[in-house]
């Protein structure tokens, strides 16, 4: 007699061309949700493609769901067989702008292959999890032994909270026993692993202000208050001398007390320099899921290209604060904006306007849906899972825990740190969405079996 997990090993495999032939007509889609950068026609696009994908997976009246913020969330189910559990599959369809196109070896929005891994904005995070699910619900055919309820999100990559004001206001359509949030990944490739916690977020803009209107250098240069000068002396105030953020208020010296991270590993994952130290200090586990972390996104100053011999009057900048679990986020928004306030040199005008903000999760691990992901891990890795933070923030998280409140939540997915989320240059390792689809069509047969 076969054994029903190399079936479905055996079907997953038959089925990856078509997964890959599928992210790249995702990838293709330019679905970031920002109407100043992109026509947000691209992501009303990508959320038809998703609808059109799950139907056709089996999935029933699945549908685009406006919310809030104007985005549109794609949300559809399938029925539970009696007496079976139902499993929440979550992702997200929009992406993060491409930064520098210059910085790409290929085209950000054309799926391009080099060395056995598949670049382009979204290829992984979170268009990679898309086709996970896919493939698993592909797999199985009409032998999925749960209920499943699905929702891709729309705008998570923006932060402006249309899914979660969503969830609070259609408690009943995405309720379930276990939540799967498909939008982390695995210590590395080939290590199967779950996050368990996640930092949290204050994303804040700083305007200063010190003169009525840009000044000639030559003739004002010297006494007139430099006002990106004065930015730069708020800015570097965030940290100490090794790089550490240091904020008045804000506990900066959190230990993690999981599983560690090698730093030559860490170095390696992020692509730091040689003879390049790292920032902060403790090791990196506590700095990456344990500690409050101070990035600076971007500034608003002359460019360099095309800049006057003019003494700045306005800079200002947008500044992201990731907090511990913990640590609560508007307390650690309230902090950061005194510290902003108070660095001000020169008597500079300084303004804070909060952007968003986001609270860290952590997660239980010691239910039936996570014995049940241990056994397909073990049985599509062959080793045992492990449990890792996360330096992100995904604040659905939150509510989702807050609403369901009996709900089992598993993030997961095939982000490894090699994709570089986020950065240019994304790419996806297609075998860790092979062995994830593999993973998450194992988890939904053991989780539905109550022996």
């Amino acid at each position: 007699m076969s054994d029903p997990a190399d079936d479905l090993a055996g079907r997953i495999s038959a089925l990856m061309p078509r997964a890959k032939a599928d992210l790249a007509e995702l990838v293709a889609i330019p679905s970031v949700a920002d109407p100043r950068q992109y026509p947000p026609e691209h992501c009303r696009r990508a959320a038809e493609w998703v609808a059109a994908a799950f139907t056709e997976a089996g999935l029933h009246d699945v549908h685009l769901a406006e919310t809030p913020d104007g985005s549109h969330a794609v949300i559809g189910h399938r029925p539970p067989p009696p007496g079976a559990p139902t499993v929440l599959l979550y992702c997200h369809y929009d992406v993060q702008p491409p930064l520098d196109d210059a910085a790409w070896a290929s085209p950000p929005f054309q799926l391009t292959e080099r060395d056995g891994r598949l670049y382009g904005r979204g290829a992984a995070d979170c268009k990679g999890n898309i086709v996970m699910h896919l493939t698993a619900l592909r797999a199985l055919g009409e032998d999925v032994p749960v209920g499943i309820k699905f929702v891709a999100e729309g705008s998570e990559e923006q932060g402006t909270g249309g899914l979660e004001a969503y969830v609070r206001q259609h408690t009943d359509e995405l309720h379930a026993d276990a939540l799967l949030i498909c939008d982390t990944g695995n210590a590395a490739v080939d290590v199967p692993t779950a996050t368990t916690s996640l930092r949290g977020l204050a994303n804040v803009v700083v305007t200063v202000r010190t003169l009525a209107g840009d000044l000639h250098s030559g003739m004002f240069g010297g006494p007139a208050p430099d006002a990106l000068a004065a930015l730069i002396r708020i800015l570097d105030s965030l940290r100490d001398t090794d790089g550490g953020t240091r904020i008045k208020d804000l506990d900066g010296d959190g230990m993690w007390p999981g599983v560690g991270y090698d730093e030559q590993q860490f170095r390696a994952d992020a692509g730091v320099l040689d003879g390049v130290a790292l920032t902060g200090s403790g090791t990196v586990a506590d700095r990456l899921w344990a500690r409050p972390a101070v990035t600076v996104l971007g500034i608003d100053c002359p460019p360099v290209v095309g800049s006057a011999a003019a003494v700045p009057a306005t800079a200002r900048a947008r500044v992201s604060l990731r907090v511990p679990p913990g640590t609560d986020p508007q307390a650690a928004r309230d902090a950061l904006t005194a510290h902003l306030t108070g660095a001000a040199p020169w008597g500079a005008r300084v303004e804070v306007e909060t952007e968003s903000t986001g609270s860290p999760f952590r997660a239980a691990t010691d239910g039936r849906a996570y014995a049940a992901l241990d056994r397909a891990m073990r049985r599509a890795y062959g080793t045992p899972i492990s449990y890792l933070g996360q330096g992100g923030s995904i604040p659905l998280c939150n509510v989702l825990a807050d609403t369901y409140r009996e709900a089992e939540i598993i993030l997961m997915g095939v982000e490894e740190p090699r994709c570089l989320i986020h950065a240019p240059n994304e790419s996806v390792d297609p075998s860790e969405i092979e062995h994830m689809a593999l993973v998450e069509a194992l988890f939904l047969r053991y989780y539905a079996d109550r022996s």
